[in-house]
């Protein structure tokens, strides 16, 4: 990764379905602490990997659907697709190795033979990945019969169950396992080995994770039996793999504090930060403090207190402009007094607001340019704020943080506000 100037000091490698992403909580929290502690303490020096059985297309459905970060890498199609960055450029020599006693056309002949077997969506097909779904009590026997008769047409293939229901069938050098184990090749190659690797997953396609050595493991508490009871034939022995008490993002979380891999309290976590300081000098903290209270000021979720606004005032410079992405320029104070004056609007409802991809550049010796994605769920109603802010420590008088000097936002392609009569950050 370019990104990066040396090694990664945390790598996490996450499956998403019921791991990073909790399909059974509806406001999305563990996974929102999760947001905000990534890009408070890890995003600048550290690096985020997906790696999920979805295709691409499932992939893109689910991040329209729920709060996901912009991952550095994502691996796809269990462990057949991997690409890079935001505009996932994919990765062409591992496409052609995994050609290598591959024929995708003799596995969907064999697969034919086999009534018991379901074809998933035509979206999950994918170049070195064929997908049903079939009931476990088959499962099993179906998977002897048809490895043998693949390896008679001289395919060598993994098969693979997971979740109770899904059986995917990919080349043999295919699997999460193995393309993270080709991710960290590329790296050492390159002299970039991340200090640390935690890889996280709840099901049997995630068991491949926890063999490559010298990682840490997560599986969530809300792993299901087959993962858990592959651990305890293969695993059960080794430190370095544990069994969560908490569920998908949380058990992340819970296990970057279990084996020291950094900061674990997410600033979600935190709800007074007047109270409780944090003694880390972070760009990204900053920027994550400022809009979790603007969302917990907008639900009511903190006292209105002349103090709080008093205490918001003292951290941007008096002379300071915000420029709205319709083009209105405005002074903070008055964005401030506009904030006041919507305290509560949004309590009871489904609000919420996240950062992503916080990046930041120091252009004077004590002044920062600090770029994120400001993502805002109102309602049904999504939008995305492309974030360029201007921070310094010039201003003496804030005694434990930066000075908001400038703030300019522009519409990410395709977001825009249904109603911009409101000025506000």
């Amino acid at each position: 990764m370019d990104r990066l100037s040396g090694s990664a000091r945390l790598m996490i490698v996450s499956d998403l379905d019921s791991t990073m992403v909790d399909h059974d909580d509806p406001e999305n929290l563990s996974l929102l602490r999760f947001n905000a502690l990534w890009e408070a303490y890890y995003r600048h020096d550290s690096l985020l990997v997906f790696s999920t059985g979805r295709s691409p297309t499932s992939y893109k459905r689910l991040r329209n659907r729920k709060p996901l970060l912009t991952p550095d890498i994502t691996i796809m199609s269990v462990g057949t697709e991997i690409t890079y960055g935001e505009s996932m450029v994919p990765d062409n020599s591992w496409t052609q190795y995994l050609n290598q006693k591959w024929n995708r056309d003799i596995v969907i002949e064999e697969t034919a033979k086999f009534p018991q077997l379901t074809p998933q969506s035509e979206s999950e097909q994918r170049p070195h990945k064929v997908s049903f779904f079939v009931e476990e009590v088959k499962a099993m026997e179906i998977m002897n019969v048809l490895s043998e008769r693949l390896e008679k047409c001289g395919l060598d293939v993994k098969i693979i169950y997971s979740s109770g229901i899904a059986l995917d069938i990919l080349p043999q050098g295919a699997g999460k396992g193995q393309a993270l184990a080709y991710l960290l090749k590329n790296f050492k190659v390159d002299g970039k080995v991340p200090i640390n690797t935690l890889v996280c997953g709840d099901s049997g396609n995630d068991a491949e994770l926890f063999s490559i050595p010298e990682v840490y493991g997560v599986m969530v508490s809300n792993s299901q039996e087959e993962l858990l009871q592959w651990y305890a034939q293969n695993a059960k022995n080794n430190p370095n793999i544990i069994h969560a008490t908490e569920r998908c993002a949380d058990g992340i979380i819970q296990a970057i504090g279990n084996f020291c891999l950094g900061p674990n309290v997410s600033p979600r976590a935190i709800k007074d930060f007047q109270k409780c300081k944090v003694d880390i000098f972070s760009l990204g903290h900053e920027v994550v403090k400022f809009y979790l209270f603007y969302e917990r000021w907008r639900r009511a979720e903190v006292v209105s207190s002349e103090q709080y606004v008093q205490n918001l005032k003292s951290v941007f410079y008096p002379l300071g402009i915000f420029v709205h992405p319709s083009g209105v320029e405005q002074p903070f104070h008055q964005c401030i007094d506009s904030m006041t004056r919507l305290y509560g609007d949004k309590q009871g409802h489904r609000f919420r607001i996240w950062v992503d991809r916080v990046s930041c550049a120091q252009i004077g010796s004590d002044t920062w340019l600090v770029k994120f994605d400001k993502w805002e769920l109102s309602g049904d109603e999504l939008q995305c704020g492309v974030t360029t802010v201007l921070l310094s420590l010039k201003q003496a008088e804030v005694p434990d943080g930066f000075t908001w000097v400038h703030m300019h936002q522009t519409w990410l392609d395709g977001s825009r506000a249904r109603d911009q009569t409101v000025i506000c950050f």
